[in-house]
């Protein structure tokens, strides 16, 4: 039977990372799996990036819309995407709709249209002390109208659904738990050649740890500075990250222990260059107080490199068994874990061998078979 399914596709053309990969990777790989009579359409509020668009594989089976009303400014797409566009998914006869990034549009559930809801995470619930009083009563606000609109929730991870049935008071039985689909660009091997134009051209250090992520205080990527005088003075510390004022403190933190030659900051790394970069690292660490999964872990993962992650969300469903996890306020433990896992420490290499084998589940067209299932599932329920 024929189908056409609507999509929040905000993040997707406007969002470099977090949700707008997680859009991207889905909805490219959705439109390699539906059946054939079955059309895939992005709702945008305008056409955003266009090397954002160009991740999109072109189909015969995907298309945009964009809002008539274009050029009345940000508060009328920002209507539109709140209420005004379920006129248009019910002009274009959508037959499921879903929302990739948390949100849903006022009015879906009146209208007949199935709908289908991605939440993430709820950091702003589970610590609101890391966003604005006002961002946070907006998000907690659509968070709250979400739930009630959706037919069905997909959480990225268990511990996100243990946050929608405590923090949102859902009934467990309409959440599914689908992982976060992951690119396999990371473990393709860079060409000797890339390696070497990569490392001159961020004058790479010879022996480093990576971390790649927003560069703010929940990332909490001071406490591997702390770590920093406890393992030995030829191994530095790569961040990737947006500059923030965050970073300034963290430079500040390593100045105050004497390893601030050791801390090297980039930014405005291009996404071709990141599997390069990791690559040629020892060890990925990720001490994250609280994350809704964790893809930076997959994808150091997919590059060869063991992971030193921290406990108290889901980074371990993100990293599995054989990462290694630890309080995110001991940078003693830190330093042990890193040290078990730089290049000759026993096991290292077999754990990044389990670790590979993991992660193969978050992994292309098995998430999007998942997604399938779950829309055909809603679908039939309605019939």
């Amino acid at each position: 039977m024929k189908h056409i399914i609507g999509y929040d596709a905000k993040r997707l053309v406007r969002n470099t990372s977090g949700l707008g990969n997680y859009s991207r990777t889905l909805v490219n790989d959705l439109a390699a799996t539906v059946p054939g009579d079955w059309s895939l359409r992005l709702y945008a509020p305008d056409e955003g990036r266009e090397d954002l668009r160009r991740q999109i594989a072109p189909r015969p089976n995907l298309q945009y819309s964009l809002p008539k009303q274009g050029g009345l400014g940000w508060v009328s797409t920002s209507f539109w995407r709140t209420r005004g566009i379920v006129s248009d998914l019910q002009r274009d006869h959508v037959t499921l709709y879903h929302g990739l990034s948390g949100e849903l549009p006022l009015g879906i559930r009146k209208s007949g249209i199935p709908s289908v809801v991605t939440i993430h995470d709820l950091i702003f619930l589970r610590h609101p002390e890391y966003y604005k009083w006002l961002d946070r009563k907006i998000y907690t606000w659509k968070f709250h109208r979400t739930v009630k609109e959706a037919d069905l929730i997909i959480a990225i991870s268990e511990c996100t659904r243990r946050d929608i049935i405590e923090l949102g008071q859902v009934p467990a039985d309409k959440i599914r738990v689908i992982y976060q689909s992951c690119s396999t660009l990371f473990k393709q091997r860079e060409g000797d050649d890339h390696l070497m134009k990569v490392n001159a051209r961020y004058e790479l250090p010879a022996r480093y740890l990576v971390n790649v992520g927003t560069i703010e205080p929940r990332k909490n990527i001071a406490l591997a500075v702390k770590a920093l005088p406890l393992l030995p003075d030829d191994l530095q510390l790569v961040i990737i990250g947006r500059r923030t004022p965050y970073a300034d403190e963290v430079l500040q933190e390593a100045r105050r222990l004497g390893v601030s030659h050791r801390v090297k900051l980039l930014h405005n790394v291009p996404t071709d260059d990141l599997p390069a970069i990791l690559q040629m690292a020892e060890v990925s660490v990720y001490p994250s107080r609280y994350e809704g999964f964790g893809i930076p872990i997959i994808e150091a993962i997919q590059s060869g490199l063991p992971v030193v992650a921290c406990t108290g969300s889901c980074l371990e469903e993100a990293g599995g068994p054989d990462s290694l996890y630890v309080s995110p306020d001991d940078p003693s433990a830190m330093a042990q874990a890193i040290r078990q896992s730089l290049k000759g420490a026993e096991g290292r290499e077999e754990r990044i061998r389990r670790s590979q084998t993991y992660v193969q589940r978050f992994e292309g067209t098995d998430v999007a078979t998942q997604v399938l299932h779950l829309y055909q599932e809603l679908l039939k329920s309605k019939t």
